[in-house]
């Protein structure tokens, strides 16, 4: 039990720190605007968040805006802005309908006048305006979520098939001025593939997108795989951009607690991106080998790890990570491991990600559960229900990536 309040503490605590209101003041400190009008588009999972912060500080200043999140975001109304509502990680027709009513707002702006586009994880899902039909392009998404792409890949398809991604947005609000604010869910934070960069000169070409298709056998149509070959915007003159947080940001976090509470910290990555299943496996291994040690430890690595789609079971890639571990840490003595989305959503499931420690595998041995078998099926949701080890925080309002951690406590 101690343990597990441990890592419960640290998730709450860390994800406090992250989340995106102090972010955004940071970003609109001392910041001042031309005479011309204000309007706010916010997309992404921490939109509504974001959107709320921004009009906390600007007030009457904002003369419209938009703010498009995922389902069950919206905390309520925000003066002078239109909310919605849509698909994630498959974009929707409220997808479309929010990013349309963005466009109408940006479409005819004067040079003087300002876009505030506040942006975070999930923007490519969320913030979509399709070149081609929305069944082809939920199609696609699911091809490339399933064939175990990584996120710069996927963007770098989605840029190409989407009329505001890849710089394209910024273009449509041309001449007005706009002014990004960021929080970074992918490692390294390339502000070309965050939410696939509608406001960011894409760095990618052509014919890495075409690589990725016949990298991993993808099936598109003609149409898309001519959108494929257009060039996208590569020099945009009315952006400015700043990042705000990342996941470097929350594993510095998640460390400061863990050493609160007498664990010594040990930042192992804050790049991981491998397959869940093997950071499981890697952590547990870390575990064995500090059996012995003296000292309470923690080892922490943020990041975003990918699963590889074997069956059709339910989870994500924390509670896959999890499970994982749990083999391998199995009888060690006061040893967890936990990892979480910090937007609180792992996968198509109700959970932030997975716990697991020493006693994890008997507990589901009872039950007659086999992990081997829980992960060949892609379904550790079901199994860490049934031993308490998933972990829910609801709609966290930031997304900053993953942490997963490893607690020896002594």
């Amino acid at each position: 039990m101690k343990l597990r309040q441990d890592a419960d503490r640290i998730i709450r605590e860390s994800i406090h720190r992250v989340l995106p209101d102090e972010a955004v003041a940071q970003a609109l400190d001392g910041k001042t605007f031309g005479v011309g009008k204000k309007y706010i588009v916010a997309a992404g999972k921490a939109a509504w968040q974001m959107a709320k912060a921004a009009s906390d500080i600007m007030g009457d200043q904002v003369e419209a805006g938009v703010v498009v999140t995922k389902y069950d975001h919206v905390k309520g109304e925000i003066p002078n802005m239109t909310c919605y509502e849509a698909g994630h990680p498959v974009p929707d027709e409220n997808s479309f309908r929010g990013t349309q009513a963005a466009l109408d707002l940006v479409s005819d702006l004067q040079p003087e006048d300002t876009v505030l586009f506040l942006l975070s994880g999930g923007g490519s899902a969320l913030f979509e305006k399709p070149l081609i039909s929305g069944d082809e392009l939920s199609d696609i998404t699911k091809q490339l979520l399933a064939c175990g792409a990584d996120i710069v890949e996927i963007n770098t398809i989605r840029k190409r098939l989407s009329a505001v991604k890849g710089g394209k947005f910024a273009e449509i609000c041309a001449p007005a001025h706009v002014y990004s604010i960021v929080l970074s869910d992918i490692l390294g934070d390339p502000l070309d593939m965050i939410a696939s960069g509608p406001a960011y000169p894409d760095s990618a070409t052509s014919e890495k997108a075409l690589a990725i298709v016949k990298k991993y056998h993808l099936t598109f149509s003609e149409k898309a795989l001519d959108l494929l070959r257009q060039e996208t915007p590569k020099k945009l003159d009315n952006v400015e951009t700043v990042i705000t947080g990342s996941v470097k940001n929350l594993c510095k976090a998640a460390g400061e607690v863990c050493e609160s509470l007498g664990y010594r910290t040990v930042y192992l990555t804050d790049q991981l991106t491998c397959e869940a299943r093997e950071a499981g496996s890697f952590l547990a291994s870390i575990a064995k080998s500090y059996q012995d040690s003296a000292e309470s430890v923690a080892f922490l690595a943020g990041g975003e790890t990918v699963v590889h789609l074997t069956g059709k079971g339910l989870g994500g890639r924390n509670q896959e990570l999890a499970l994982a571990a749990a083999d391998g840490i199995a009888g060690l003595k006061d040893t967890a491991v936990f990892s979480i989305g910090s937007d609180g959503t792992d996968g198509p499931t109700d959970a932030a990600g997975g716990y697991c420690d020493g006693e994890t595998k008997a507990r589901l041995a009872a039950a007659g559960i086999d992990i081997y078998e829980v992960l060949r099926q892609n379904d550790a949701y079901h199994a860490l229900e049934k031993c308490g080890g998933l972990i829910r925080t609801g709609a966290t309002g930031t997304n900053v990536n993953d942490v997963a951690v490893l607690l020896i406590r002594r």
